[in-house]
């Protein structure tokens, strides 16, 4: 993409931002933290004068720093000319030789960490391996952290499925590596995903202001299939998947000027003639690589995905579409 295709991309972002805005459900207080920083409120929607969110993400966001590990020889740069090779994330089903594809169980997920660890060109634990699924959902993300912390000594990510399970990766942080070393560096880094099209939720933006309030690090990242939740074209997903990206990283910077963010995506397409999605084909490529020159304009780091393919089964289909 010229250069003149990214002014084009961000112009166009800043256009939805201004006459579109996003939709805040939930959450009074975020709504008027917007207001706060210069936004247009009319009921839950949230409009940005033009500029605004490029203004605020420039002029705080860091553009590098660094993530703590328990072990100070595995911290990791973030952003600048760093890159940081973490395991999968989110996945339902687990797969063995002996036991073939099932769900998870926390067993799986130690497992996985203790692989990540072991492997040299891995460089992160990661967050939620796989989803344990033989644990209560309101107390497994106690046993996912600290499966973190005792089976890898690697940086890892926190929880985010509700602010209060964000809180508990905070404490757990501080009783792993002190209250005042947590109060100044970064430890932790969580995922942030808007509800796309252009909506962020309180169960999101609570558990974004949490960790950025603590100085920790978020990946706001639009979780989208072209051609449902944002335009079929590449482009039009592009201009989305940046004014999203924005909004949550200027949340995130009125909450703490300074708080460590990463811009995250992850786009995939879906097939226009049955609705399913389709991982592995070359528009979601397309995608990563222009959000990453889109991150690198904004001066703030960023994280992809990649090796997706939508084979079923280890075969040349999967081989080609993930490479």
């Amino acid at each position: 993409v010229s250069d003149e295709g990214l002014a084009l991309l961000e112009s166009n972002a800043d256009t939805i931002l201004e006459e579109i805005g996003v939709e805040i459900r939930d959450y009074p207080s975020a709504i008027e933290r917007f207001k706060n920083a210069g936004a247009i409120v009319e009921g839950t929607r949230v409009r940005f004068p033009r500029g605004m969110c490029r203004s605020i993400v420039q002029a705080s966001a860091p553009s590098i720093y660094t993530q703590h590990a328990r072990n100070p020889e595995n911290n990791v740069q973030i952003g600048g000319n760093a890159t940081v090779f973490a395991p999968n994330y989110g996945s339902p089903f687990v797969y063995d030789i002996d036991n073939g594809r099932r769900y998870a169980t926390i067993q799986d997920f130690q497992n996985i960490v203790k692989l990540a660890y072991m492997c040299p060109y891995i460089h992160h634990s990661g967050g939620t391996v796989c989803e344990p699924v033989d644990l209560p959902v309101t107390k497994r993300h106690l046993d996912m952290i600290y499966a973190h912390m005792r089976y890898s000594d690697k940086p890892f990510m926190g929880s985010v499925t509700a602010p209060e399970r964000a809180h508990d990766t905070v404490e757990m942080c501080k009783i792993l590596f002190g209250a005042d070393f947590v109060g100044s560096n970064c430890v932790t880094v969580s995922l942030i995903n808007a509800n796309s099209p252009m909506t962020w939720d309180e169960m999101m933006l609570g558990s974004l202001k949490v960790y950025a309030r603590a100085g920790q690090g978020v990946v706001i990242s639009p979780f989208i299939l072209a051609g449902a939740m944002s335009p079929v074209s590449v482009a039009g997903t592009l201009v989305q998947i940046l004014a999203e990206a924005m909004s949550g990283i200027a949340f995130a910077q009125a909450v703490n000027p300074g708080a460590p963010c990463i811009f995250g995506s992850f786009a995939s397409s879906m097939s226009m003639q049955t609705g399913a999605p389709t991982f592995g084909t070359p528009e979601p490529a397309k995608v990563l690589y222009g959000c990453a020159k889109l991150a690198r304009r904004l001066g703030v780091p960023f994280r992809s995905g990649g090796s997706l393919t939508g084979s079923k089964t280890a075969d040349a289909q999967a081989a080609y579409e993930s490479t």
